[in-house]
Parts: structure tokens; sequence; C-alpha cells
């Protein structure tokens, strides 16, 4: 783990989720974000992994559900992570292959 802009930086999303949502959740009973809120967007980061090359920013209003299923896949073995494009091809996210598109929940930019 480094630090990024003060963010804390992982080499990978198994050890971001180990290391950064577990604890917070066993200090956090019930959290359904990463920043505590029930709702509203936010830019703020939470932290940073690497991830096919590229460092990944996930944004503080992402949902812990969401990176929960995430990791639930990776210690199966699979790659739950699809690339997907904004629509003006700038910017790269992530999303959980065969979760819907709207209403995500998961904020995490290249």
């Amino acid at each position: 783990m480094t630090e990024n802009n003060s963010k804390p930086k992982f080499e990978d999303f198994i050890t971001f989720y180990e290391k950064a949502v577990l604890p917070l959740q066993k200090e956090n009973i019930g959290l359904i974000r990463l920043d505590g809120q029930l709702k509203g967007d936010t830019r703020v980061t939470f932290a940073y992994f690497d991830y096919e090359g590229k460092t990944w920013r996930v944004n503080a209003d992402t949902h812990v559900d969401r990176l929960k299923i995430a990791y639930d896949e990776f210690v199966k073995g699979n790659d739950p992570f699809v690339i997907k494009y904004l629509r003006d091809n700038r910017k790269a996210y992530l999303g959980i292959k065969g979760q819907p598109v709207r209403n995500a929940k998961l904020y995490i930019y290249a």
C-alpha cells in the first residue's frame, strides 16, 4: 500500500477490500456507503487500487454491498469487472459483470 494524494493505494482489488473496506465495516456495522452517508453524490476519493495495468480511483459514495459482490467473485477465482467507458469515451470506469448499468452504485474510475 502506498499513499496517493493522501489516500491509500493498494496493489490490487482484493488487498483494497481486505485492508480498507473490511476494517471500516467492522467499525461501522450497517455501513451502506464508504463515506457513511445514505444518499447524495460526492467526488471525494476513498482509495486507489491497481487493476489491468491501470490505477483505479474508488469514490467514497460507492456502496459496500457492490464491493462485496466483486470481492466474493474474486475469491471464487472469477474476475467480476468489466471496463466500460463514459459516453464521450474519454474516461474508463469499472462495472460488475451481470449487474444493471443504471443505479450501479459502484463508482470506480481510471
